[in-house]
């Protein structure tokens, strides 16, 4: 170490000798001559590098037992913590690292029982949305794509049935809704804590397929939910989580033109208490309000030269996401729904260095997630991608592909659903 006693520093570079009063005037040239030349070398003391002591080299001459003021300080403040700011700080923590913060303690462990905890939770500004995926090579267990650390996870869901196979339809409030491929049993989850229930049988039996929208009935599921199924004859059912029953609100009015035919490539959106489903026969859109029970129908002619489009919807807007293919080149777009003149306006696409790759191939498109944050599956025989796109941004992303632990191979995604992750929401 510099010995202070021996060498002073103004912070400007230069070095000083100890300089008495009495011996001033002999430094005086000395001075002078390491101002003009800019260094001061000749006076500078070697300064080795700090270097980072061992903890036994630190705690050498302690005595056992025995700690540092400082330490004990430490302790009694954390020990004079409060509670609640700890929930509202660890509330507020990436979902991988909250995981990871469990195994401190019990009641850490315990936190996603808390309703303290809950109401923190609830009081964070939803982040990126998740998506929840099943591949073609193990349809019976789920991949979750986090688009903040563009990781991903390959959860279990034990009280899933395995024998079959069971498919992400709808989200709402970080629970996801699930049917199974006969379309006959409903199941509702949380992927992050695995709450898990298995819906009532239904009043209706129906082996075709359905297309299947959830809402919220307040901000959280605290407040419960509801799920609607509707297929192209016109039947439809809902589900209320508060009665744990599902209810026939009554038939099909008698201004909608039947069958619905129903576009079950695209998933429904919700506004608000409003689910928006697709059709394809007129094109257009079909809306059902949850509270007043009224159903409505839009007819929207779909841009030229449109496939594998769907639904999606970002802050109040609807919008829509395809493949615009003419020629032997084919392209992503984006276009949103003008209110006043009920047509579709195209506000987007995929930039041109990336649809090159599309040349010449027959391409399908799948969307796996569309609030906000879209996730697109395209997949061509010679090609398997994933990207996202973000609405508000305009940003297109490439995402890593999904490889199960220990494997190398990538995944092939089937299907999937966005859902806003939540530690305490409960089926």
């Amino acid at each position: 170490m510099l010995d202070l006693s021996s060498s002073k520093s103004d912070g400007s570079g230069w070095c000083f000798p100890n300089i008495d009063d009495s011996s001033e005037n002999d430094y005086y040239p000395l001075v002078m001559a390491a101002g003009k030349s800019g260094s001061c070398k000749m006076l500078e003391t070697f300064k080795p590098p700090p270097t980072k002591k061992s903890r036994k080299e630190r705690n050498r001459g302690k005595l056992p037992g025995t700690t540092d003021a400082s330490e004990v300080m430490e302790q009694e403040i954390w020990k004079e913590f409060p509670e609640d700011l700890f929930e509202a700080v660890i509330a507020r923590l990436p979902i991988d690292t909250f995981f990871r913060f469990r195994s401190v303690c019990k009641k850490w462990y315990s936190l996603l029982n808390s309703q303290s905890f809950s109401q923190h939770c609830a009081e964070v500004p939803p982040a990126h949305p998740w998506f929840y995926t099943i591949t073609h090579e193990n349809v019976n267990s789920g991949a979750m794509y986090d688009p903040s650390l563009k990781k991903w996870h390959h959860p279990t869901i034990s009280s899933l049935p395995k024998k079959m196979i069971i498919l992400p339809v709808a989200s709402a409030g970080g629970l996801v809704c699930f049917l199974d491929i006969g379309h006959r049993n409903f199941y509702v989850c949380n992927p992050l804590n695995q709450s898990f229930k298995e819906l009532p049988s239904r009043s209706v039996k129906v082996w075709s397929r359905v297309a299947v929208g959830m809402t919220l009935n307040g901000n959280s599921t605290s407040c419960g939910y509801k799920i609607l199924w509707v297929g192209c004859d016109g039947e439809y059912e809902i589900y209320d989580s508060i009665k744990n029953s599902w209810t026939r609100p009554g038939s099909m009015p008698s201004y909608m033109r039947l069958p619905l035919s129903l576009n079950f490539r695209s998933q429904a959106v919700s506004l608000d208490d409003t689910l928006y489903f697709m059709r394809s026969d007129p094109e257009g859109i079909v809306s059902y309000d949850m509270v007043t029970g009224v159903w409505k129908q839009f007819i929207i002619p779909a841009p030229l030269h449109l496939s594998d489009h769907t639904l999606a919807e970002c802050g109040g807007r609807i919008l829509l996401v395809g493949l615009l293919t003419k020629n032997a080149a084919t392209c992503v777009c984006i276009w949103e729904l003008q209110k006043m003149t009920l047509l579709w306006k195209e506000v987007d696409r995929m930039p041109n260095i990336w649809c090159l790759d599309f040349y010449g191939k027959h391409v399908r498109m799948t969307c796996l997630g569309n609030r906000g944050l879209l996730m697109l599956s395209l997949r061509s025989r010679q090609m398997n991608r994933l990207v996202t796109y973000n609405v508000m941004s305009r940003e297109w992303q490439k995402v890593p592909g999904c490889v199960v632990p220990r494997g190398r191979k990538r995944q092939w995604i089937a299907c999937g659903t966005a859902f806003h992750p939540c530690l305490t929401s409960t089926a």
